[in-house]
């Protein structure tokens, strides 16, 4: 399995879990946690393939991901309910920051394969790593985080691909830049949250 994979992977399981306990949180039964973990794991991905005219899918091509999420949401129900008890609001956090730094990666890179400029490939970024969270937040009938708490949110995605991109222009190690990268958009989301920085 490559780098870039790997990284999707991650990446899944983290917003899947972000995705279980929005939808416990609500009471949801478990085709609402499934719905949830799965739109959420998948949204940003599936936008980035259709804006960049990637047929089939991502979560197409690889149905284990999706098989994945399946089997995971049959055990989320009495596992989010346990884990609610014992998890931090600072471990979920982590566990958001987490997702967003590697999908926003794993987005910059495919568009770069895709051939998209830098700019674009940016953006496509950004979206892979906020737009599952979007559609989670709508479907569980709240103003999406990313445009309400007034935390830098989008724009530490944004900072963290243009590093990728700097470093993927002037040489830097392909595994170096995407395991640096992500962890700096994760970094800065953490540090903005202890800090309380707000846009506003």
């Amino acid at each position: 399995m490559s780098l870039i994979k790997i990284i999707e992977v991650l990446a899944i399981l983290v917003g899947a879990f972000s995705g279980f306990a929005e939808a416990r949180s609500k009471k949801m039964d478990v085709v609402g946690v499934f719905t949830v973990a799965f739109i959420t794991a998948f949204g940003g991905g599936t936008l980035r393939d259709i804006l960049l005219d990637k047929r089939p899918l991502f979560w197409v091509t690889h149905q284990e991901y999706a098989i994945l999420i399946f089997v995971l949401s049959l055990i989320a129900v009495p596992a989010v309910r346990m884990a609610r008890k014992i998890v931090s609001e600072r471990v979920i956090v982590f566990a958001d920051a987490l997702g967003l730094g590697l999908f926003s990666i794993a987005g910059v890179s495919e568009a770069l394969a895709a051939g998209m400029p830098i700019f674009i490939a940016s953006m496509m970024g950004v979206i892979t790593g906020i737009f599952g969270g979007i559609l989670r937040d709508i479907v569980c009938n709240e103003i999406p985080m990313v445009l309400r708490d007034g935390r830098p949110y989008a724009i530490c995605s944004f900072a963290g691909c243009w590093m990728y991109l700097l470093m993927q222009k002037t040489g830097v190690p392909p595994d170096f830049s995407l395991w640096s990268s992500a962890l700096v958009i994760c970094g800065l989301r953490l540090l903005t949250w202890a800090k309380g920085v707000r846009l506003e």
